[in-house]
């Protein structure tokens, strides 16, 4: 049976549920998601680089593998850069290469982590030298974003304690503060501080930014400019993370993620590879608020990136499963039946209301999916089209 048929029996089923197919057809026409120039190099774990045949040696050669990326799924026309990673001597030269390969260059990473200097922090470190120097490099990279043209820095910091007495957590916090404050003064009209929190590692104590409180208390602190950024892997287990999601939107302060998963910590595996049910969820968090009319401009500005570090996987390959993997989850969550939700929720009706969103997550979508992108010129199974790429 061709796209078109399945796709025709498909429609047909979710427009006799009452489905806007044309709404859910748009709103995958707007969804955009980043994806890391990190992810597309040699990488592994802390006890070995495994190298592969064809990973990017340089900048140029990961823009140009997520150029592939997009052409592959239609979804992914930016790619994230991490500096010094991926410096250069003339970003305007790389920011028409992207172009070149079919995307643009995205958000900014600052490298706060690897320096020899850092040793005992960055932005919260006791020596005001080397506050100094974290906060000169979140300075260059507004400067490299005001050249490739991104609106976005992204910041995660290893700041943190081994040991109980190493620091004073106060005074931490205020060094902290005062240095993103600075930061913010830098940011051009247009641009967003998005602040990434992680409730442990590398430090060992305790943790500076630990989790999406300390982060939106620093946001909240920055003004309008600066918003909170949730990494799905960057949680204790069993945290309610669609909860969060929720809340930050609430209070205006969700500003993107970085979409990853894991089994036992931030194992930066495929998105929706170990959870795909709190994908779906948290996601369905995103689509409620478009929903919403005092929401919907602020969902329309949240920033989908992936963070993932690909150690055994083929690079574009893997990358092209992530992206197909948020599509998908996204597809579903489009498809919740939301009046049938808010009764059942005003009705008390617990197991109704579950089942509601169970079968919007147990739909098959792929007719859907496999139908827009033929509708594009894209490869219905793009996954299978990245083999050998």
């Amino acid at each position: 049976m061709g796209v078109n048929r399945r796709y025709e029996l498909w429609a047909e089923e979710q427009t006799g549920r009452g489905v806007d197919l044309d709404w859910v057809r748009r709103e995958l026409d707007a969804l955009e998601i980043e994806t890391p120039s990190w992810g597309y190099g040699d990488s592994g774990t802390r006890f070995k680089v495994f190298h592969q045949e064809g990973a990017a040696r340089d900048v140029y050669e990961k823009v140009a593998q997520a150029g592939k990326v997009h052409r592959l799924t239609g979804a992914a026309p930016s790619v994230a850069l991490h500096i010094p990673w991926d410096r250069v001597d003339d970003y305007g030269a790389l920011a028409r290469h992207a172009r070149e390969h079919g995307v643009r260059l995205g958000a900014i990473n600052p490298n706060l982590f690897q320096e020899d200097a850092y040793r005992l922090g960055s932005l919260c470190h006791p020596d005001e030298g080397v506050r100094r120097q974290a906060v000169e490099h979140i300075r260059e990279c507004i400067e490299i974003a005001k050249v490739t043209g991104s609106s976005i820095i992204s910041l995660w910091f290893a700041d943190g304690t081994n040991y109980p007495g190493q620091d004073d957590f106060r005074a931490r916090r205020r060094r902290l503060l005062e240095a993103l404050q600075q930061v913010t003064a830098s940011l051009p009209e247009g641009m967003r501080l998005l602040i990434e929190y992680k409730f442990f590692e590398p430090a060992f104590y305790h943790t500076d930014l630990a989790d999406w409180g300390t982060a939106y208390l620093a946001a909240s602190r920055l003004g309008p400019r600066a918003q909170v950024l949730v990494d799905t892997g960057h949680h204790a287990q069993g945290t309610n993370i669609e909860h969060i999601v929720a809340t930050l939107l609430d209070e205006g302060k969700l500003g993107g993620f970085h979409f990853n998963d894991r089994k036992y910590a931030d194992d930066d595996l495929m998105v929706g590879s170990i959870h795909p049910f709190q994908l779906f969820l948290i996601l369905k968090e995103l689509v409620a608020g478009l929903r919403e009319p005092e929401l919907e401009p602020q969902v329309r500005r949240v920033a989908y990136m992936i963070d993932q570090s690909h150690n055994i996987e083929p690079k574009v390959p893997a990358m092209v499963q992530s992206v197909v993997n948020v599509q998908t989850a996204y597809a579903k969550a489009l498809l919740v039946d939301w009046g049938a939700l808010a009764q059942a929720q005003r009705e008390g009706d617990v197991i109704g209301a579950h089942r509601l969103l169970r079968d919007a997550f147990e739909t098959d979508v792929r007719p859907l999916l496999a139908h827009w992108r033929e509708g594009k010129g894209l490869p219905p199974d793009p996954v299978a089209a990245s083999a050998g790429v």
